[in-house]
């Protein structure tokens, strides 16, 4: 993670630096970063005019604070991985600790179980017993104060994937014979002579096996509903094609592989605001080309936040094809609209949750998404900071971010989602159309291919139907004249 400056603590002069700095656009100082990255060099101070007066007091609740000159930062150090080689790792065995391959009924020993939507529970066939697996958090002990971690925790689903484990043979406890499975494609099997259910429990490092599973909570007939509503909003002006072909019982629903990681960090955030002074209006130019230009004066002040934070349930997603790098075939957009998923009520892992319905492979390690997870962490930063720069009306610019992360707790959880996807032939390649449902509060968002004769159609209409109403109302004016 990045490291912040060293010195937070930043430097009041006797006298007050101010500068007035005009502004011909208006346009103030965006709150979001937008000068050198982390750890750039920082702009050059404000002007220093001469001294008026005696020094100035500090500034009490409600006035702006007395203007110094911007801290300048520690050299940048290199971005360290959330998950280093040594000690400090602690890794925590979320597995089931089953080695037969079968995930029995704790009432009868079954092993012909299902997940049942409508009593949202796991059903066993044979004598009806409704359960479900214990929470993860309580039963894996991820529930401890986050401000407690230090270095880094690892559930023992985030091990590093290995490509090469892909097939695996379960050996059934019941007859001995040996089925063997691709886990890429399947968790589950039957055994080919008794007919018992076989399962993998066992985390194995290849991503396929996560340490918890969020159930669905809407049934099938719940998101079909969904999608139907999503896409009549959007028919208007959808390709005819899309409107004859649109079957939305051709709903799937899926698990998503999600990486959830806690952290404990202290954050640091530098810049400058700025505070208006004076804001006054300069008339250019004669006749026809006469125009006016607004330019404000502001005091320009140093402005350093340093402050500890606390991350919960932080998801990031663990697969590479989500990756918004290529926008042909991404869906993490779609995925992140539907967001956020209670992970607390994450269960245990079984793979009877995963019965009748597909599932993702996770293919991203912890190291893989350390970068995106740092800028989740910078981004919370600044929206803890903004409550606290109000007295800046132009804004303030920071120029020197960082977060020092003490702990980290990584978790790997599937999560529910109802997929409808739709093929565009009219596109080359066959532009693929998603439109996905929150498998847990209902959350809807998805693309629907749109015809544009039907939008440019629309929008001629429009501008006919303004310019009769600005030739009427001109007319009008005319004549009342």
């Amino acid at each position: 993670m990045t490291v912040p400056p060293q010195d937070p603590r930043g430097v009041r002069p006797d006298q007050p630096h101010r500068s007035a700095r005009p502004s011909a656009d208006g346009g103030p100082v965006q709150g979001a970063p937008a000068g050198p990255p982390r750890g750039g060099q920082q702009g050059p101070p404000p002007q220093q005019p001469p001294q008026q007066g005696s020094p100035p007091q500090p500034p009490q609740q409600g006035s702006p604070p007395q203007p110094t000159p911007p801290q300048q930062p520690a050299p940048p150090q290199q971005p360290a991985p959330p998950r280093p080689q040594g000690p400090q790792n602690r890794i925590i065995d979320t597995s089931s600790g089953r080695d037969d391959g079968l995930d029995k009924c704790p009432t009868c020993g079954g092993t012909d179980i299902t997940y049942s939507l409508t009593a949202k529970a796991l059903v066993c066939a044979y004598c009806r017993h409704e359960w479900n697996e214990v929470n993860a958090e309580e039963a894996f002990g991820l529930n401890t104060s986050i401000a407690d971690l230090h270095g880094h925790t690892l559930a023992s689903g985030t091990a590093d994937v290995r490509e090469d484990l892909t097939m695996m043979t379960l050996k059934c406890q019941g007859c001995g014979a040996e089925v063997v499975i691709n886990v890429n494609q399947e968790l589950q099997a039957r055994c080919h002579w008794c007919r018992q259910t076989l399962s993998v429990n066992s985390q194995i490092p290849n991503g396929a096996v996560p340490d918890a599973v969020l159930p669905f909570q809407l049934t099938r007939e719940e998101a079909i509903a969904q999608i139907s509503a999503f896409a009549d909003k959007r028919k208007a002006f959808a390709q005819g094609r899309f409107k004859s072909e649109f079957v939305p019982e051709n709903v799937m629903g899926v698990y998503i592989p999600y990486l959830v990681v806690d952290g404990s960090m202290h954050a640091q955030l530098g810049g400058r605001g700025e505070v208006t002074t004076r804001q006054y209006t300069v008339r250019t130019g004669s006749g026809k080309n006469t125009r006016s230009e607004t330019y404000y004066d502001a005091d320009v002040y140093s402005v350093q936040r340093a402050f500890d934070l606390l991350v919960d349930d932080l998801t990031v997603e663990s697969a590479q094809r989500f990756d918004a790098r290529d926008n042909s075939h991404a869906t993490n957009n779609i995925l992140n609209a539907v967001q956020p998923y209670d992970t607390e009520n994450a269960v245990a892992y079984n793979s009877n949750y995963l019965k009748n319905f597909t599932s993702e492979r996770r293919d991203l390690n912890v190291r893989d998404v350390d970068d995106e997870v740092e800028e989740k962490f910078l981004s919370i930063a600044r929206a803890k900071a903004t409550p606290t720069i109000g007295r800046y009306d132009r804004g303030v610019r920071w120029e020197q971010e960082g977060v020092a992360v003490r702990g980290t707790r990584w978790v790997s959880v599937n999560v529910p989602v109802w997929l409808y996807s739709y093929a565009d032939s009219a596109v080359g390649d066959g532009l693929v159309h998603y439109i996905a449902v929150n498998g847990r509060n209902g959350n809807t968002m998805g693309s629907v291919p749109v015809s544009h004769p039907k939008i440019f159609a629309v929008s001629c209409f429009a501008g006919s139907i303004a310019a009769v109403i600005g030739a009427v109302v001109g007319f009008g004016w005319f004549f009342a004249g």
